[in-house]
């Protein structure tokens, strides 16, 4: 009879542990379901569709290529994020166990004294082996919902490794950019202090021939060393970015000046970037991603909290033998069985639990503001990126235009002072102005390079991620 009441409680509790449902997270006021396009992507450098997803191989560049694919593997920064998503899914087969009948094997052997009736006692060996075991029947879901929330702290944390994937890739896809472009500054320099030269060159020969002045000479050779100026700044850039690559792909600063691959010119794309529109931004974002899991997670807390206010009710059973003789353990005389449910409550002391549960809505109601606030920071860094990006490729058309329009002026200049029908002020003023153009549009790549970079950071990247399927369960 007691095995039967047994077995007709546990089929209530599952039944009615079935159909409980875990608690619905606090609705946002920011519509996500309203598909609209970017502010700033009404220009002609975006379009609409949706992003790609290794965005780096765009560039068609083996050595970013190589260097990205390295970065995701060896980051030491990625490693640490990726053994921090290990432990949170260990976490939740932890809290899967509750799920299962735990149970408890003993043994004990000692030295006894035992009183007995009328008066005296016996002493001896006592020998004792024991199993328990006991099984929570989860009727008000209290070990359901601990379940969801960590499921949810997994997905979160699935999504903020994607966050770091995301930063590492970009990162290293800036630092190379950076890389390509002072080493196209060191080149502009090195091309401007070869002007230079030619300058003064031509100012000695003609202050040699008597047609010329000596502060012709004394100018060409102060914007010679001005010119070289540049030069060492720049070389440490390129060394800055090299050691920067070197950190990003878990190597040291030697190993990545000895296999730094030759870069053949600043990383830019010609065509219109692939922007998607605000409610396909939100989906691909993994910090939003992130937020939304931890206030799934922050909901099904609160259930686990509003659980504790009903008994806990477990199934449990256990079996043990105690004998003065090891031989004798097991024998029907030394046995004791007991089986049945166990109920536990804190009723009607439940101030506790009812401050648990308010700790819990108000979790809740904080992982909702931040929710809100991801929201509101990715449409922000994402706009911001579009405008900075378009007002950069602009601005650098303008200055390609002006380095051309430099370079002519500095090569007529030339040519009529040569002629005698200019002064060598003049000369000097044009070669100038050429060579700031020229550094200027090469600063300007370098720029542009990296607000494209920062694009494609905010668009949230979405190369496919490895996930572990039971966090889906």
């Amino acid at each position: 009879m007691t095995l039967r009441l047994i077995l007709l409680a546990a089929a209530s509790a599952v039944t009615l542990s079935g159909c409980l449902t875990a608690p619905e997270p606090p609705q946002s006021e920011l519509s996500l379901a309203q598909s609209a396009p970017l502010v700033s992507a009404d220009g002609s450098r975006f379009v609409e569709a949706e992003p790609v997803e290794l965005w780096w191989q765009l560039y068609e560049s083996e050595a970013l290529d190589t260097l990205v694919r390295t970065a995701l593997e060896r980051n030491r920064t990625l490693a640490e994020v990726s053994a921090e998503l290990e432990q949170v899914r260990a976490s939740l087969g932890e809290a899967r166990s509750a799920r299962l009948p735990s149970t408890t094997t003993s043994a004990e052997a000692g030295y006894a004294r035992q009183p007995v009736e009328p008066s005296g006692y016996v002493e001896g060996d006592r020998y004792s082996v024991g199993f328990d075991t006991r099984w929570q029947l989860d009727l008000f879901g209290r070990v359901r919902n601990a379940v969801a929330a960590a499921r949810q702290d997994v997905l979160a944390a699935e999504a903020a490794y994607d966050a770091a994937a995301i930063l590492v890739a970009g990162e290293t896809a800036r630092a190379w950019a950076d890389y390509c472009a002072s080493d196209r500054l060191v080149a502009v320099a090195r091309n401007n202090v070869e002007i230079a030269g030619r300058s003064l060159d031509l100012t000695e020969r003609l202050y040699d021939a008597g047609r010329g002045l000596r502060l012709d000479v004394v100018q060409a050779q102060s914007r010679l060393e001005t010119a070289r100026a540049d030069l060492p700044s720049f070389r440490a850039s390129r060394d800055s970015a090299v050691f920067r690559l070197a950190t990003l792909t878990g190597r040291t600063p030697a190993q990545m000046q000895a296999e730094i691959p030759e870069c053949e010119g600043v990383p830019r794309l010609e065509g219109p970037i692939a922007v998607g529109d605000a409610a396909s931004l939100l989906a691909r974002r993994p910090d939003v991603r992130q937020a939304e899991h931890a206030l799934e997670g922050a909901a099904a807390r609160v259930g686990v909290a509003t659980a504790e206010l009903y008994p806990s009710v477990s199934l449990g059973g256990s079996i043990a033998s105690t004998a003065l003789d090891a031989g004798n353990l097991g024998n029907d005389d030394t046995l004791t069985i007991s089986a049945g449910p166990l109920i536990s409550w804190s009723f009607p002391n439940i101030a506790a639990t009812r401050a648990r549960i308010r700790q819990a809505e108000a979790g809740a109601d904080a992982a909702l503001a931040r929710f809100d606030q991801s929201v509101l920071n990715a449409l922000q860094e994402t706009e911001t990126a579009l405008t900075r990006y378009a007002a950069e490729r602009e601005r650098r058309n303008s200055l390609e235009v002006a380095r051309d329009a430099a370079a002519e002026a500095a090569r007529l200049s030339r040519i009529r002072y040569e002629a005698g029908a200019e002064s060598f002020l003049t000369v000097l003023d044009s070669e100038r102005t050429f060579a700031d153009a020229q550094t200027a549009l090469a600063r300007s790549d370098a720029t542009a390079a990296s607000a494209e970079v920062d694009v494609f950071i905010a668009l949230g990247g979405a190369w496919p991620r490895t996930r572990d399927a039971d966090s889906e369960r």
